[in-house]
């Protein structure tokens, strides 16, 4: 195994002011649909506007899917300059063995920690006391998506939510309209999650998750998740899996379907059609139950290197992703929520504005699982849930095998 190493060179390049010579910087991420390399684009232009160059490497497919490939190569001693993970551990062991860039003298000479919130979003960055990585952006699961139309067209009322959505699905599916759209594993596990906090209530979400209580498994509350999720795979269609997130979301846009249950970065593929927050779509957060918001995201991660020219385009692009400029183009194009608290979002449409209102309350913001779970655990949690979803898989019986789960996870 080859192993990046941190010279001598590299630590004074840290040190210095920022180059301000060009150099080709490499960047991974999986952003591939049609909002996301729009916002790709952002990111590129922004960072090529200092005189470096965004070499763009984009792996299609969701983070399950990217993460691998990207930690591969790191071990790998073919690292890419700089790389798109999920805010939260996906990076740890790689931050262990000494491979990521030590962002601390940068975060602390632009004062991050008084500028990026909630806080707890900076701290996932931290290890051992320090930053490894920029936040991007705050993106919650905790969204319901509706086509309005559909329900307007077919006199059907408009949900408010989850419960009103199962009540309006024997009348859509009488008209051909698909009461549910989903598709990849990571899509259903995410239906799941979002009912987590929706269903079950913040408490239950905090005591299954960061405190591994398995009597908070065997719950009511947490019962009343796996019920939810039973209704929900009978409100979706036979050729579900393995669709992209991005094609349920355009078969909302399209009305061929009613709802989709998807993170704010959905929001990227309304923009993108033309539509309008209110007027074409809905979105509810916490499924209209319970208006909390996780705080995950994704953040960019720097590997190491023994190249100085490399580790200087390295900072130049960390001190980019979080100037307020930046912050605020990327995320109005994105669908996600700016990181710091002091832009401006006079331009931010209705759906925007509920996160930030939902975010102004500390109270209303949680960590996200990614922040709680370890990725092996958070694998066999989505295998169960994907189990469950397509089969008939009875609640009891997954209550028992989650429980099972929650106990081993560390």
């Amino acid at each position: 195994m080859k192993h990046a190493i941190l010279t001598a060179a590299l630590a004074a390049g840290v040190a210095m002011p920022l180059s301000a010579s060009a150099t080709d910087l490499e960047v991974t991420h999986w952003w591939t649909s049609g909002g996301e390399a729009a916002a790709v684009k952002v990111l590129a232009d922004n960072f090529n506007e200092t005189g470096n160059t965004w070499v763009d490497s984009a792996i299609a497919g969701s983070g399950t899917t990217a993460n691998p490939i990207i930690v591969s190569r790191i071990l790998g001693g073919n690292p890419m300059g700089a790389t798109q993970m999920n805010t939260g551990r996906d990076a740890e062991e790689l931050i262990k063995a000494g491979l990521m860039l030590d962002l601390t003298e940068l975060a602390e000479k632009e004062d991050w920690a008084s500028k990026i919130r909630p806080a707890k979003l900076l701290e996932a960055c931290e290890y051992d006391g320090r930053i490894y990585c920029v936040p991007i952006n705050i993106h919650s699961w905790q969204w319901m998506w509706l086509n309005r139309h559909v329900f307007e067209d077919n006199g059907i009322p408009v949900p408010t939510n989850w419960a009103e959505l199962v009540e309006a699905a024997p009348k859509l599916e009488e008209a051909g309209v698909i009461p549910l759209a989903t598709g990849q594993p990571w899509q259903v596990d995410g239906i799941r999650n979002v009912m987590q906090v929706a269903i079950g209530g913040v408490d239950n979400y905090l005591a299954v998750n960061g405190d591994k209580d398995p009597d908070a498994v065997m719950s009511d509350e947490n019962r009343a998740i796996w019920e939810a999720f039973a209704q929900a795979r009978t409100m979706v269609d036979d050729a579900y899996s393995g669709r992209d997130w991005n094609v349920a979301t355009n078969m909302v846009i399209q009305g061929d379907a009613a709802a989709q249950i998807m993170g704010d970065w959905a929001q990227g593929e309304f923009a993108q059609a033309g539509q309008e927050a209110g007027v074409d779509y809905d979105c509810l957060p916490g499924l209209g139950n319970n208006p909390v918001l996780d705080t995950g995201g994704d953040a960019f991660y720097f590997p190491k290197t023994d190249d100085p020219e490399i580790t200087a385009a390295q900072l130049e692009l960390a001190s980019m992703l979080v100037s307020p400029e930046t912050q605020v183009e990327f995320n109005l194009v994105k669908g996600s929520l700016p990181v710091r608290g002091d832009v401006d979002l006079e331009a931010a449409n209705a759906c925007m504005k509920k996160g930030i209102e939902i975010l102004a309350n500390p109270e209303n913001v949680l960590p996200s699982t990614e922040q709680l779970l370890d990725s092996d655990t958070q694998g066999q949690i989505t295998d169960l849930a994907l189990e469950f979803f397509s089969s008939d898989m009875s609640v009891d019986d997954a209550m028992e095998r989650q429980k099972e789960i929650i106990e081993q996870a560390m």
